[in-house]
């Protein structure tokens, strides 16, 4: 067999590999979220915050604010739930790898391949979402919606981060949301950007 003819066998190989470990992640976690309404809130959360931060009147976008509190209170339940659940998963499937081979934590040794927990990345983004719905950081109005929003687009990027890989997850993010992945960290309570950096090891572009 020549070396084009072996290359092309690994590359086909790896390719359905992947492709069966992508197909696994995503079953697993579209059967955590099934129960919830996560992505019904997380739109209207999104539509609601638009519509006030695009109103030009300060009246009437002050009486726009409290109509999403009652969203933001669901959304911020309803994750927390979903990541005690999910942080019920073997920690062999949570597992998300630094280094895109499938199955690496699996066959190579724990120290060759860098990566982090999903359980811990589930639950980190539930305590943002909480702290920034509490509003903890006393910020205005306009601001804790964007970073609620940070919160929820960092989020969404993590999930796709576990179910295909970080490039794919930042594209998506930028082609649904017109963000890069630095803005939306950028923009995240500091102490959400604390521990998404002990987690990947990124930090954000700025200091806060």
């Amino acid at each position: 067999m020549d070396l084009l003819t072996t290359t092309l066998v690994f590359a086909a190989v790896g390719f359905m590999l992947r492709t069966g470990e992508q197909r696994q992640r995503i079953a697993l976690l579209s059967g955590q979220l099934g129960p919830f309404q996560i992505e019904k809130l997380m739109e209207r959360l999104h539509e609601g915050y638009q519509r006030a931060l695009a109103e030009g009147d300060p009246a009437r976008r002050a009486q726009i604010w409290p109509l999403q509190e009652s969203t933001e209170r669901e959304l911020a339940g309803q994750f927390r739930r979903f990541a005690e659940s999910f942080g019920k998963t073997e920690a062999v499937h949570a597992r998300i790898n630094f280094i895109p081979l499938p199955y690496a934590h699996r066959w190579l040794p724990g120290f060759l391949v860098p990566g982090c927990d999903a359980r811990e990345l589930m639950r980190m983004h539930a305590s943002g979402i909480e702290r920034t719905v509490a509003n903890e950081d006393r910020l205005s109005p306009s601001d804790r919606a964007r970073a609620l929003l940070a919160e929820v687009y960092l989020m969404q990027h993590s999930c796709h981060w576990f179910c295909r890989s970080r490039s794919l997850a930042t594209a998506r993010l930028m082609a649904r949301h017109k963000t890069t992945l630095a803005q939306a960290l950028d923009t995240v309570s500091p102490a959400t950007q604390r521990a998404y950096a002990a987690l990947t090891g990124m930090k954000p572009s700025k200091a806060r």
